[in-house]
């Protein structure tokens, strides 16, 4: 490893096949679209699933499995609230054949046969779980965890793969202040990480790159089509590749609140997913539920057992 390499892609080298995965439902998926451009450009197999919110039941996809659903251009969902849906319709309206897997929002135990499942019938090699924000790193301990449900599920259900090359990337430093979630606890986790060697360093969108304005169509293209639930996490990263400051708001959602957009907002930061999950102190706990409802009692359970929070600290610059 030296200045001219990017660890994150030094670990992907001899990946054949990427499953990129939305950790946190909702838009995470479209968080990795472009390391999803860019891993194609380098000759590799990438394929995009997500832990979704759409009410699949609603949805005319197909069920490869419990939990695991299909969806593609031509899928019918509900009309309000279906990204997966529209991403791979914009994706149609490049010509391409894009798949978007679909996991149900249930309990850890059932997500990650699902995982399996998927495993089993794409055969990727390396998984990236990507997070539309930086709350993924928080352990339990923190003032604020932000929305760890989904996001802890799903690190544990990929945790459970028997690969190798398995590694958390998250876009969208500064969202997770709506959330409760304090930074100075984010880069506290960093640091830990780094001491371990699990940090695997931050890589800059910048406007002038392919991938990123691929990447910003796709995000316009769905949040027109879904005008009462555009993606705040999505619409405030583009607005920072795209050289906003401060309190700029791009939807009516975030009316009432003060947004923080910045250039750290705009930059991956890159992790090995096992250390990640080490050191969740609760993730153990969540491993035989069943229901989303249960994986948010047993956190709850684990918050008000837990001896400790460490209190909100402000970034000392």
């Amino acid at each position: 490893m030296d200045l001219s390499t990017s660890p994150l892609f030094e670990r992907l080298a001899r990946a054949r096949h990427v499953l990129i995965a939305g950790a946190g439902g909702g838009f995470d998926v479209f968080s990795g679209l472009p390391l999803f451009f860019r891993l194609r450009e380098l000759g590799k197999q990438v394929s995009l699933a997500n832990l979704s919110f759409t009410r699949l039941e609603a949805v005319e996809g197909t069920w490869l499995a419990p939990g695991l659903m299909e969806v593609e251009a031509h899928t019918k969902g509900p009309v309000h609230y279906f990204p997966e849906g529209l991403l791979a319709r914009w994706f149609q309206g490049r010509g391409e054949r894009v798949p978007v897997y679909c996991f149900e929002r249930t309990g850890v135990a059932p997500l990650r046969a699902a995982y399996a499942l998927l495993w089993e019938r794409l055969g990727f090699d390396a998984v990236v779980l990507v997070d539309g924000g930086t709350d993924i790193l928080m352990r339990g301990d923190e003032v604020g965890l932000g929305t760890p449900e989904e996001d802890i599920s799903s690190l544990s259900a990929v945790d459970a793969l028997p690969l190798e090359d398995k590694l958390v990337v998250c876009l969208g430093f500064g969202v997770d202040r709506h959330h409760g979630v304090c930074h100075a606890h984010f880069l506290e986790s960093v640091a830990a990480l780094s001491q371990q060697g699990a940090y695997l360093g931050v890589t800059a969108l910048l406007e002038p790159m392919s991938e990123v304005a691929l990447y910003r169509d796709a995000v316009t293209y769905v949040c027109e089509r879904m005008p009462r639930a555009p993606s705040i996490v999505s619409l405030s990263v583009v607005s920072a590749v795209e050289g906003a400051y401060g309190d700029v708001h791009r939807t009516v959602r975030t009316e009432g609140s003060q947004l923080w957009i910045n250039p750290l907002m705009s930059m991956y930061w890159a992790f090995d997913l096992a250390a990640v999950a080490r050191r969740c102190l609760y993730l153990d706990a969540l491993r035989d539920t069943q229901t989303a409802w249960e994986v948010a009692d047993r956190i709850e359970t684990f918050r008000t057992q837990c001896q400790t929070i460490r209190p909100w600290k402000d970034v000392p610059v």
